[in-house]
């Protein structure tokens, strides 16, 4: 699909938080800026226009208003890759802003599980479940160099339980060995058969405003569909997952297949869902961001960003040329 201005100029933004943000993984490292601008443009972004978009092959639907992006299940994994993550092959979609000033995702994923009982909503112990994170951070830190390591700090917004709409959700604070500030807010909306993973990545200082948006344009629009939902459980034919809320927050059914890998397997799975966002000054990045988008854009589509480069004397053309 053709890229609008706006969006080609928040993909960039998207690349640079990501690029600015995931400690040393040395295959990302050895990949160009120009390489992943290209190979970031090239997925099939979908802007939002109040369409419904359905998630995980009939499991749910996502009604994607206005100023929204959203990539599949397939983009979505192709993402992670490009931009150095490691895809759980539970993704099921992705929702981006398409605001320049925004910087924020709302990542989905879905595991059949079993079904998970609510019977600890009103058990849940925070105190026990920090010690839990923080004991298994502290172990596996031995084993990492500084840079890599990571020291949960505390709750955010401690584990709490929505009966009306089945899902369970928290925050947690942490830092890494280099001082940088590390959060994130989780949701896990329980269905019929498993759990729909709903994690927001912002950055400290945007949480909360953040936060309201995902609730108000994404969770909001979000609806399992009829035959998957919680209440659709049928005691008689469908199977129960092994680990209840408690297991859920500590990650689900891999803290099954922890005991037998070790504390090293929880850690990855925390790590996994514990994006590192730091976010940048616009203005600090704008070299940055010339380079990266140079070559995907005409003289005049960098006109309409209404930035300037150190080529803004120079007459527009309608060729592709390279900019510094």
């Amino acid at each position: 699909m053709k890229k609008s201005r706006s969006m080609r100029f928040t993909l960039t933004l998207i690349m640079l938080s990501i690029l600015t943000a995931l400690f040393p993984v040395t295959g990302f490292a050895e990949t160009s800026t120009q390489d992943i601008a290209t190979r970031l443009s090239a997925l099939d972004w979908v802007e939002g226009n109040g369409q419904t978009i359905d998630l995980g092959n009939g499991l749910a639907e996502l009604k994607l208003g206005e100023g929204l992006l959203f990539l599949n299940d397939k983009d979505s994994k192709a993402y992670q890759t490009i931009t150095g993550g490691v895809p759980s092959d539970r993704e099921i979609g992705v929702v981006f802003p398409e605001a320049e000033d925004q910087l924020w995702a709302v990542y989905f994923e879905y595991e059949e599980t079993g079904h998970v009982s609510e019977k600890e909503k009103d058990k849940i112990d925070a105190k026990k479940l920090l010690k839990s994170y923080k004991d298994g951070t502290e172990e596996v830190n031995k084993e990492l160099p500084e840079e890599h390591r990571l020291y949960v700090d505390g709750w955010d917004v401690a584990p709490f339980y929505d009966e009306n709409l089945h899902s369970l959700s928290w925050s947690l604070l942490a830092h890494d060995g280099m001082g940088n500030k590390l959060i994130n807010y989780n949701s896990r909306v329980l269905t019929r058969l498993g759990v729909v993973s709903v994690v927001l990545v912002s950055d400290p200082e945007h949480l909360d405003a953040d936060r309201k948006m995902m609730e108000e344009q994404v969770l909001s629009a979000f609806q399992l569909k009829e035959g998957h939902r919680y209440e659709d459980f049928d005691e008689s034919t469908d199977k129960k997952a092994e680990f209840g809320l408690s297991g859920l927050i500590l990650g689900g059914a891999g803290v099954l297949a922890a005991k037998k890998l070790g504390v090293f397997a929880t850690l990855l799975l925390f790590l996994k869902k514990f994006w590192i966002v730091v976010i940048a000054g616009v203005g600090a990045l704008w070299g940055l961001i010339k380079r990266l988008s140079g070559k995907k854009e005409t003289a005049e589509e960098a006109a309409g960003l209404e930035m300037n480069t150190d080529s803004a004397g120079e007459a527009p053309s309608d060729s592709r040329e390279d900019r510094p």
